[in-house]
């Protein structure tokens, strides 16, 4: 059985009085508990923790027989005796005997976790089964109402699904649930399904479901918000002369006009053709349109000479 050091896991020193450790245990629950870190196991496991270190520093007589246990396992220790050796039955409750807890918040521990203990066997053997003062017990109410627990679950999507929406088909707990993703979704969205997480206790309602997006790296685009950026090759003639290329988009292709004397690095805006904007589809990013030059392909011999004939016919420009 492994010793619990309980002033260590709150941060409090050994002689810290009640409202010390009452303030420090809510301000740790408040970081740590699953309804604010819903599917983060290490987090449940803190607050379980935290909590059965809460329940023995803040009972008076419970704490003086912890206190008693500690400094002699401490005094053991030094003497270089090890942890196994340690006689842990003179501290064990007696059979049958079980101690009273009392959360320090609304929330039940059995709703959260279930039906088995959230206690170490440390506790239970030294203190015995806890047994609730909570919500209703003691004096035969029925259990109040409690909401499920939040799920998260991360789904990846490709930028065209961001872009259009997509559906996924999830199997959780054993349940299919067919998800609706709407457009516009961006990497790290929290896309919320109401009524889809785990079941409730006595009769409460369900927890919701939480979509947790990845976008996928897109070869072509680039996102940055509701906006789309890519690169598009032009090449020198079109360049100069000026005219009209074909453009990809999330869309359908576009015609992007090249006037004359166009620079490489020059960016073209087409307002409205970037991703929709969450919540409201019709808003639409727009799409910028980065010029790189290229040469035709293929350029032969009678164009070469053609640019070069025309090269050395302008003045020379500093």
């Amino acid at each position: 059985m492994d010793f619990k050091d309980y002033y260590g896991i709150l941060g409090v020193p050994s002689n810290a009085e009640k409202k010390v450790i009452q303030q420090t245990y809510r301000q740790l629950a408040r970081k740590v508990h699953p309804d604010v870190n819903p599917g983060n196991k290490e987090a449940e496991e803190k607050f379980k923790t935290i909590n059965e270190a809460y329940q023995v520093l803040s009972n008076a007589e419970q704490r003086k027989k912890y206190d008693e246990l500690r400094t002699q396992y401490q005094q053991w220790q030094q003497t270089g005796g090890r942890q196994q050796d340690f006689d842990w039955q003179n501290w064990s409750a007696q059979p049958g005997q079980g101690v009273h807890v009392q959360y320090a918040n609304p929330e039940d521990l059995e709703d959260l976790f279930g039906s088995a203990s959230p206690y170490s066997d440390f506790f239970t053997n030294i203190f015995g089964q806890a047994r609730s003062r909570g919500r209703g017990s003691g004096r035969g109410t029925p259990p109040s109402p409690r909401r499920g627990r939040d799920v998260e679950y991360e789904v990846d999507l490709t930028l065209e699904e961001a872009f259009h929406g997509a559906e996924r088909l999830l199997e959780i707990d054993g349940h299919r649930i067919k998800a609706g993703i709407p457009p516009g979704v961006r990497n790290g969205s929290r896309v919320c399904l109401a009524g889809q997480g785990e079941p409730g206790h006595n009769s409460g309602p369900a927890g919701d479901l939480y979509l947790i997006v990845h976008i996928l790296t897109n070869e072509t685009f680039e996102r940055e918000g509701d906006n789309l950026h890519l690169e598009v090759p032009v090449d020198i003639f079109t360049a100069i002369a000026g005219g009209e290329i074909r453009i990809p988009s999330l869309e359908r292709p576009l015609i992007l006009k090249i006037p004359p004397r166009t620079n490489a690095g020059r960016n073209f805006r087409l307002r409205g053709k970037g991703m929709p904007h969450l919540g409201d589809p019709k808003t639409r990013g727009d799409l910028f349109a980065l010029v790189r030059l290229v040469l035709p392909d293929p350029l032969t011999d009678q164009e070469v000479n053609s640019i070069r004939k025309l090269a050395s016919s302008r003045p020379n420009r500093s």
